[in-house]
């Protein structure tokens, strides 16, 4: 009997770390080659808008999103699990290689620090869930304006921290992530 191989399933996540906005975790199984394909932080926005559409016609895929709400009633790293969870359901019988160290308690998932710089798939992913993430802050920004979104996308730059400190949080912060630039005591 001739032994099978998966196709792998490459995994990333944007998002972890900001303090508004959703966490977005993207899988790709790449069915055709996508030219140029890197680490999507390497990559300049146009670049990741125009590569966008082309690993959605060259893969097969699925973006789990959770909200700023879901990531404080749940906790970051259980929204990461679901999200896994969520991939691997919906592309099931893949070899999954998640960007990262930690597989968030998620059976039958690898992982590699960097993959996203070294494997096309885990790239593709890369992409897909910045791209995502960044359109979701954008359309944040045309609501939220005094805070600045559509340029930090919601990560604790001076800038935002300054607007949070003028104008305190809106709907999209994320109130379990507390801010040691405003002295804001952890919950822990």
């Amino acid at each position: 009997m001739d032994h099978i191989e998966k196709q792998r399933c490459g995994i990333d996540e944007a998002g972890r770390g900001p303090l508004a906005g959703p966490l977005v975790i993207a899988g790709v199984i790449l069915e055709q080659e996508v030219k140029g394909l890197m680490d999507s932080k390497k990559l300049s926005e146009k670049r990741r808008e125009l590569l966008y559409p082309q690993i959605i016609a060259a893969s097969r895929s699925h973006i789990a999103v959770f909200t700023h709400t879901q990531i404080d009633q749940l906790g970051i790293s259980d929204c990461l699990h679901r999200g896994l969870e969520e991939i691997k359901a919906s592309l099931p019988g893949a070899a999954y290689l998640f960007d990262g160290n930690s597989t968030f308690g998620t059976e039958g998932i690898e992982t590699m620090v960097k993959a996203d710089m070294k494997i096309s798939e885990v790239s593709a992913a890369s992409i897909l869930a910045k791209v995502t993430r960044d359109r979701m802050m954008r359309h944040y920004a045309t609501r939220f304006s005094i805070y600045g979104f559509e340029k930090h996308k919601g990560y604790g730059t001076p800038a935002h921290i300054e607007a949070i400190r003028k104008y305190g949080r809106c709907t999209i912060h994320r109130h379990t992530f507390k801010v040691k630039a405003l002295d804001e005591p952890t919950l822990f």
